[in-house]
């Protein structure tokens, strides 16, 4: 889901056209091929309509997503539905909130980071942070998919390495005024609204705002430690996402 009150900005997208990220632009189109071939997207015939189609979503959701009374039995497949969750989404609108911030956020990362290592930092976050929230409701049978966590991630490296970067917000409560602001405000105040929304989350898989704030933390810490003995870039505006959508 987007988060309501940020926004894109072009400078952002002017860089993203660069050939240097294909793993930000592989990410992103592999989550939406498995999208569209999937029965979330609901153009896949094979699956049905009514209430076969959502028999087959709620299955497949179930297959490939995090369940977190299955994952700590020790079954092998669910061991590894906290990295395949990543690639599975639940709506439309679910899936282009999170590629537009992976599009967005992933290309200043990953030109910092590197190709491989941004590969291996984006799945670990992503992985790490579902694992995190399924250990704290380690008896919801509910389903999780989504790469809200390992986006998250992201987030947290770039607060780390780009501090400065100016980011285009719109505020609800100042009339969705567009203000910009440094990524060293709108970044914590996103991490801030999520540790909030998680004290009064219900039990059970929704937005899965946990798995936002250990991912956001992962994502800092390691950037912290793998590049605290060289520069910070100030440069370049982004915008900040919201969540796991959970349907």
């Amino acid at each position: 889901m987007i988060s309501n009150w940020s926004g894109t900005v072009g400078r952002a997208f002017r860089t993203a056209r660069r050939p240097s990220t294909p793993v930000t632009y592989g990410l992103i189109a592999l989550c939406c091929l498995i999208f569209l071939a999937g029965p979330a997207a609901g153009l896949n015939p094979a699956y049905g309509s009514g209430d076969a189609l959502f028999a087959a979503q709620r299955a497949y959701f179930h297959r490939w997503g995090v369940v977190p009374a299955e994952l700590f039995e020790g079954s092998p497949r669910a061991a590894l539905t906290p990295a395949t969750a990543l690639f599975v989404h639940g709506s439309w609108v679910h899936l282009l909130g999170n590629m537009l911030f992976l599009y967005v956020f992933g290309v200043m990362t990953e030109e910092r980071m590197g190709r491989v290592q941004f590969t291996l930092f984006y799945v670990g976050c992503g992985y790490l942070a579902l694992l995190g929230y399924a250990a704290a409701n380690a008896e919801s049978e509910q389903s999780l998919v989504g790469a809200s966590g390992a986006i998250s991630g992201v987030l947290g490296a770039f607060l780390y390495l780009f501090p400065g970067a100016r980011v285009t917000s719109l505020l609800p409560f100042l009339f969705f005024l567009p203000l910009r602001f440094p990524a060293w405000v709108v970044l914590p105040f996103w991490a801030a609204l999520q540790w909030l929304a998680a004290q009064r989350a219900a039990q059970g898989p929704g937005v899965a705002y946990l798995a936002h704030l250990v991912g956001f933390g992962l994502g800092f810490v390691y950037a912290w430690a793998r590049f605290r003995r060289t520069t910070r870039v100030n440069s370049a505006p982004a915008p900040a996402p919201e969540g796991e959508n959970q349907p």
